[in-house]
């Protein structure tokens, strides 16, 4: 249980831009964390990244003009967003190798198609990642026909196979959940759900069918409170379940200096604490595929 009144004890020393819808977001969803029976009740929790890789490279959003920029962000183009993924994809490997930590890294099947060398950077890390699909061209699903969808879906396969990846796992682009029949047709094991808010995002797995949906626990970003996060997993250990945040790699800055700053201000000091409770046997670090896999073999489901 964690202790509210000291949270906002000390809200005076929070930076102004911490008192945003983002650190109020935060502090209502651990609130709301601990009313949670989480699914599946484990031996000890688990730590799980998940990552959405929306464009990957500066080159891609040149490539398409402009054209897809809509289907990518609603304020920035693919080339804003593709520069910065350039920029922060090697800073967030490091990251993941100094405290060997694996993360679900969800790539566009464009970006393994006509640049394989920037998915070739997670592949090849001493880390053993998950590289799962966020769509081929990042279009919401619940836009698409049957058809359009399945080629999505398949032509994003096609061209991680090609680089010798097996997706299992799947992230929706603008977490618009749809056509999981076509998702199960293509063998992939898993994906992440939408949420839904404070009333449903939680210590959640589920299955359905040959399916497992992974509920996503926090959104962190640059105004990600650190003490708050702690706190989150504080909980999940008391419970045993499974924790799930997510993140794009823009959340946390544009440039390489603001990134590098956030990464280290934010997710190295949680990891680190994190990697403290994995070594006293409280929690085990999964990508999405992976925590399934543990799931089936605990026969849980």
């Amino acid at each position: 249980m964690f202790d509210l009144s000291r949270i906002l004890a000390n809200i005076e020393e929070i930076p102004s831009n911490k008192l945003s819808k983002s650190f109020s977001s935060q502090i209502y969803h651990l609130i709301s964390f601990q009313t949670k029976i989480p699914i599946p009740s484990m031996k000890k929790a688990m730590f799980i990244i998940s990552i959405d890789v929306d464009v990957g490279c500066k080159s891609l959003g040149v490539t398409n003009k402009g054209k897809n920029d809509a289907n990518v962000n609603y304020y920035f183009s693919e080339r804003q967003i593709g520069k910065t993924e350039e920029i922060a994809l090697p800073l967030f490997i490091d990251l993941f190798e100094k405290t060997n930590v694996p993360a679900t890294f969800a790539v566009r099947g464009q970006l393994a198609e006509e640049h394989g060398e920037m998915v070739g950077r997670i592949k090849d890390s001493t880390v053993q990642h998950d590289i799962g699909s966020h769509g081929y061209t990042h279009r919401r699903f619940t836009t698409l026909s049957p058809p359009e969808a399945e080629l999505e879906v398949k032509k994003t396969s096609a061209a991680l196979k090609k680089i010798g990846v097996s997706p299992k796992s799947f992230i929706f682009p603008r977490n618009d959940v749809g056509y999981l029949d076509i998702l199960e047709n293509y063998n992939y094991k898993c994906y992440r759900s939408s949420g839904g808010g404070i009333a449903c995002d939680c210590m959640r797995i589920e299955r359905h069918g040959a399916l497992f949906e992974l509920y996503p626990s926090m959104l962190l970003d640059q105004n990600t409170d650190l003490f708050i996060m702690k706190r989150f997993l504080d909980v999940t250990l008391t419970k045993k379940g499974p924790l799930h945040f997510w993140f794009h790699m823009w959340n946390f800055g544009r440039d390489e200096k603001s990134l590098r700053n956030n990464i280290n201000r934010i997710l190295t000091p949680l990891l680190e604490y994190a990697k403290t409770k994995e070594n006293a046997g409280l929690l085990s670090f999964e990508t999405m595929f992976s925590a399934v896999n543990e799931i089936e073999r605990s026969t849980l489901f």
